[in-house]
């Protein structure tokens, strides 16, 4: 039984699908970045992050992107987090830990109606809508002729389904954890309810 699920979601430029730590991805949609390999899929439940790899050839390949790698400020992650709180509220989600990283976001949320994925895209639209709303969309200077912006979320997700209490608990705990891991203060956020394994 999943009652839970550990999901990250990147910004756009963040995790490449041919990343040589492994992606989620299942093909390269841009010319330019296939020059750097083929999609790397796959489905591992641990996190590689910190993995070895080749870090110019990675960094390489971010140089092919149509547009600049996604790093949210502060500013605009908290703009984040008041769309996520927006959608949590709208779907009734309860959602028992998040991180919103520069970069990524981290979070733990409870089995819901709607499959996780679906989820994810409803909390990228709310903050797309969001950013643009409060004028801090990080691709503002970008828009095309017919004034739409380039998408700040990466495609898909990666996730785990959690069905114990003891790996709810420690996804809990690794979210929580991620701000420091990267030099960053601990964050709270309205949203987050607290995990009760006996509710």
């Amino acid at each position: 039984m999943v009652y839970a699920s550990h999901v990250i979601f990147c910004a756009y430029g963040f995790w490449l699908p041919n990343d040589p730590r492994g992606s989620w991805s299942n093909f390269v949609g841009s010319w330019e970045l296939l020059r750097f390999g083929r999609a790397t899929k796959t489905d591992s439940r641990r996190s590689s992050a910190w993995e070895a790899h080749d870090r110019e050839a990675r960094l390489a390949a971010k140089e092919a992107l149509k547009y600049p790698a996604v790093r949210f400020s502060g500013v605009q992650a908290r703009a984040v987090g008041r769309a996520f709180a927006v959608m949590q509220t709208k779907s009734k989600l309860a959602i028992w830990a998040c991180s919103i990283m520069p970069e990524h976001v981290h979070m733990v949320i409870a089995r819901h109606d709607y499959h996780v994925e679906q989820i994810v895209n409803l909390l990228k639209g709310e903050s797309t809508r969001q950013l643009l709303g409060e004028g801090i969309h990080p691709f503002t200077a970008h828009r095309d002729v017919a004034g739409k912006v380039p998408k700040a979320w990466g495609l898909g997700l990666w996730k785990v389904f959690l069905d114990s209490t003891q790996g709810i608990t420690k996804a809990i705990q690794y979210v929580r954890d991620n701000p420091a891991k990267e030099g960053l203060p601990s964050q709270t956020w309205s949203f987050v309810t607290e995990y009760d394994p006996y509710a």
